[in-house]
């Protein structure tokens, strides 16, 4: 545009001077004719446009924290998302424990609030529990090899502070008689092993007292041919568990892990997984002493498995089916069984074909052979954040525009892969949000839908400022550039040019800026992101609409002049004024008339028209 604005504005200067007109005049009218061909209220109209999609975003629960990235997000065309939180709703619930030979169903489930009740109910089945040592020694696992706390609110009700599916276990063990508080300090923690998202397992080393008072516990004591100072609990994904276990608590003691045990156990980790379940196993050990942080996870006794469910979000499944309808791929990345990922992916209509990639398979595929069937799988389990970034590049091999959400510190180098890297405000960590695009403040996989269906509109409404911009200005230049060789003089004063290009490009600019979305935006593929803003057939409509305006312009003024109207100038300053205004009604949407619109439904542009027109 600059190079044409140099070129049309050398023409004119020297047309001008050719028929005698003053240097000063033609150099004013030279410089005014590059300014009206450059549309420099574009940069103005982009920011201010940006901004204010960032706050009707913010409104909608999607913090931008890069301005730029309000357009990108138009351009998307898969979208990664983890499981729990994002699609399911951020809490878990213990629902089933499984134990040797023992299984017992927990069908009264957290409230939405996250808050738990203790009932009389509650107490009798705590009473169950406390004479069944397996059971017993599997709650006091999970709530001692934990982080969570609950927190008393009153009249019974109790809130789980910390991370969803430990505080899920914390309640299990409450509703089982065993209250975390009491046993952290029956048996304090004095070493632990932190979760590590490869081998997905946490440990930790407690002391004992000398007389520990629960049955299970005094048990293990007893059996134990060494005094037992130390016992270590550890919990983690059930597969990870066995490899580290070479026993299994049955009927009271230690039984060496044979193969119908292990047998056993993986199908009731399976059969849970099938369910949509997560599953959890705990296993322990007892030791003389403090262990080696590096001895610590070795000859484990299973103890049982923890059944988890965490519901998907009502709204997430419409969510994904305006997505799918928008040309846009959901992958679900997380760390669950395959199966679990497998049975939530068909109830939100992620997944149809069963198909799962594990981390496993991927350690053991090429990135050739992973670019290969990457746009074959909706699904990718049991995955660690090393992963993630080898799954983002090979979509972005494939040319997908990758959005990818995630929370905790390992995901930092995958937000910053991704086009656009989706932090959770709630359970998301400071790093996370640092490197993060996007901070979604509801943890809600339906936001990122929602702050793409805006990012779309506001991409639509650059586009439309653009071609309503170059339409007008190429009028004024035809205008400019023809009227000396139908033998008029320079058509329009400098004073006058710019007049135009400030109210009508800058006034009515703004009031397209934040034109709402089109019926049509969330039912048609991703705009490239290397598509140009006249794609489309928007170039041959932005040229004759430039034609139609400088024609009407010029055919009004040569009326004018040659009927010896001292008038003329003004009449085509005038009439390119409000050609501008029509225009700019018209151009609020690609297909739908003004008519259909209604006048009143973008109030901004209306009210610019009418500035405009007064002014």
């Amino acid at each position: 545009m600059a190079v044409v604005g140099v070129v049309i504005a050398g023409l004119i200067f020297v047309i001008g001077l050719y028929r005698g007109d003053e240097l000063r005049h033609m150099l004013l009218t030279a410089v005014s004719v590059a300014v009206a061909i450059v549309p420099e209220g574009l940069p103005a109209v982009v920011i201010i446009t940006l901004a204010l999609g960032a706050q009707r975003m913010l409104a909608r629960k999607a913090l931008i924290r890069k301005l730029p990235v309000v357009e990108t997000l138009g351009s998307v065309t898969v979208i990664c998302s983890d499981k729990t939180g994002t699609l399911t709703e951020n809490r878990m619930t213990v629902v089933v424990l499984d134990v040797a030979g023992h299984f017992v169903d927990l069908t009264e489930a957290m409230e939405r609030d996250g808050s738990v009740q203790v009932t009389e109910g509650d107490r009798d089945q705590a009473q169950l529990a406390a004479e069944d040592e397996p059971l017993s020694l599997l709650a006091m696992g999970g709530a001692l090899c934990n982080d969570a706390r609950l927190i008393e609110q009153g009249d019974g009700h109790y809130h789980t502070l910390g991370d969803p599916t430990e505080g899920a276990l914390v309640v299990a063990a409450v509703k089982l008689g065993f209250w975390k508080d009491t046993l952290d300090v029956s048996f304090p923690r004095v070493a632990e092993v932190p979760f590590d998202s490869d081998c997905k397992r946490m440990s930790t080393v407690h002391r004992l007292p000398a007389q520990p008072g629960f049955p299970a516990i005094n048990r293990i004591v007893g059996l134990s041919e060494s005094p037992v100072t130390h016992l270590v609990f550890t919990k983690g994904a059930v597969d990870g568990l066995l490899a580290v276990s070479s026993h299994v608590w049955v009927n009271g003691k230690a039984e060496i892990m044979e193969a119908g045990l292990k047998g056993r156990i993986e199908s009731a980790n399976a059969s849970l997984a099938a369910k949509g379940m997560r599953v959890l196993g705990v296993a322990f050990r007892a030791l003389a002493e403090v262990p080696n942080p590096l001895d610590i996870e070795n000859e484990l006794t299973f103890v049982g498995l923890f059944g988890m469910i965490a519901p998907p979000r009502a709204e997430v499944k419409d969510a994904i089916g305006l997505t799918a309808s928008a040309g846009i791929r959901t992958v679900m990345i997380t760390g669950d069984h395959p199966l679990t990922a497998l049975e939530i992916a068909r109830e939100l209509g992620i997944s149809a074909n069963g198909k799962a990639i594990t981390g496993s398979e991927l350690e053991r595929m090429s990135f050739d052979e992973l670019k290969s069937v990457v746009e074959d799988v909706n699904v990718f389990a049991r995955v660690s954040p090393e992963h993630k970034i080898k799954i983002v590049q090979a979509l972005q091999e494939r040319g997908q525009i990758v959005s990818m959400t995630g929370d905790g510190v390992n995901d930092a180098p995958v937000l910053r892969r991704a086009n656009i890297g989706v932090a959770m405000g709630i359970t998301g960590t400071d790093v996370s949000k640092e490197a993060s695009d996007l901070v979604l403040l509801d943890d809600n996989f339906a936001t990122i839908v929602a702050a793409v269906q805006e990012g779309r509109t506001i991409y639509d409404n650059i586009r439309k400022f653009v071609r309503f911009s170059v339409a007008g200005n190429i009028g004024k230049v035809l205008v400019m550039l023809i009227a000396p060789f139908l033998g008029k003089p320079i058509p329009l004063l400098p004073l006058q040019m710019l007049w135009l290009n400030l109210l009508t490009d800058g006034l009515l600019g703004l009031g397209l800026g934040v034109e709402r979305s089109e019926a049509d935006t969330m039912k048609r593929a991703p705009y490239a992101p290397t598509e140009g803003v006249f794609s489309r057939g928007a170039g041959a409509q932005t040229v004759w609409v430039g034609l139609l305006i400088g024609a009407i312009g010029l055919g009004l003024g040569a009326w004018y002049y040659f009927s010896g109207s001292p008038a003329w100038q003004t009449m085509i300053f005038t009439s390119l004024a409000f050609a501008q205004v029509g225009q700019a009604l018209a151009s609020r949407s690609n297909r739908a008339s003004i008519f259909a619109l209604g006048l009143t439904s973008n109030p901004l542009l209306l009210g610019m028209a009418v500035l405009v027109t007064v002014l």
